[in-house]
């Protein structure tokens, strides 16, 4: 839909998925997927604690998609596959191919992603606890994050901030997953971090997620790499994965 100076604000997207959504129920145009990039915005899906958004007040757009907080904007790509599923409907099989898309995409680049047990998207797994360095000069045992829910990260420094995960050595997650199904047709989808500014993600808590925090591609590969080089490639895989797939019904 648009990309750099060409942009598509949040809610204009929005609409269009839901135009196309209603489309593709009544059989009018096939599967779809709206791939863009968004000016800075924060979003929040269904599942969004109070505690997990904006300290300083920053406007956030509710949505109706599952999943919680996160944050779109300029070096992220965006993807919203709209596409009819048999009935009843099976959302992990629907999630699990957007994963595998988007690790595919990612290993095509070199950087090994993952998925992590409990949670949805895509993830550059982290040291084991025992190997990573301590954190604010504390042993990784006095590491307030594993004893204390009430944690938060956004109070405590950038030695705890998502952004800085992968100094860390912590899981990071590089592409997250949202969907929402109505009608059988599904909505919304994923964004996947190529060159961000990630300390965007350090005013929520990313996904709801205090313990991990986020990647991009740039950072991982230590070099500069953009959305146009991305697109064609994750275009490719999406097809791949999306129209190679064998669509089942949830069982029963």
């Amino acid at each position: 839909m648009g990309f750099g100076a060409d942009a598509v604000d949040y809610e204009t997207a929005w609409q269009e998925q839901r135009r196309v959504h209603a489309a593709r129920f009544a059989d009018e145009v096939p599967d779809t997927c709206l791939l863009l990039e968004h000016p800075p915005v924060y979003t929040a899906g269904r599942r969004t604690s109070d505690d997990e958004r904006p300290l300083d007040g920053t406007p956030v757009i509710d949505v109706d998609r599952g999943g919680k907080i996160t944050w779109h904007g300029p070096g992220q790509l965006v993807g919203y596959p709209i596409q009819k599923l048999p009935r009843p409907v099976d959302v992990v099989a629907h999630v699990r191919r957007l994963e595998d898309a988007l690790i595919r995409v990612c290993a095509e680049f070199g950087v090994a992603t993952s998925r992590v047990e409990g949670r949805s998207g895509v993830w550059v797994l982290g040291d084991p606890v025992e190997q990573r360095a301590a954190l604010g000069g504390l042993n990784l045992d006095f590491d307030p994050r594993t004893t204390d829910e009430l944690f938060d990260p956004r109070l405590n420094g950038p030695e705890y901030a998502p952004s800085n995960a992968g100094q860390r050595r912590e899981d990071r997650k590089l592409a997250a997953i949202g969907i929402r199904v109505a009608k059988g047709v599904t909505m919304h989808g994923f964004s996947l971090n190529v060159n961000p500014d990630n300390t965007s993600f350090d005013k929520i808590v990313p996904c709801g997620i205090r313990d991990a925090g986020v990647a991009s591609l740039a950072n991982e590969l230590g070099r500069d790499i953009t959305i146009a080089e991305v697109l064609p490639v994750a275009e490719k895989h999406l097809r791949d994965v999306l129209e190679g797939a064998e669509l089942l019904p949830r069982a029963v």
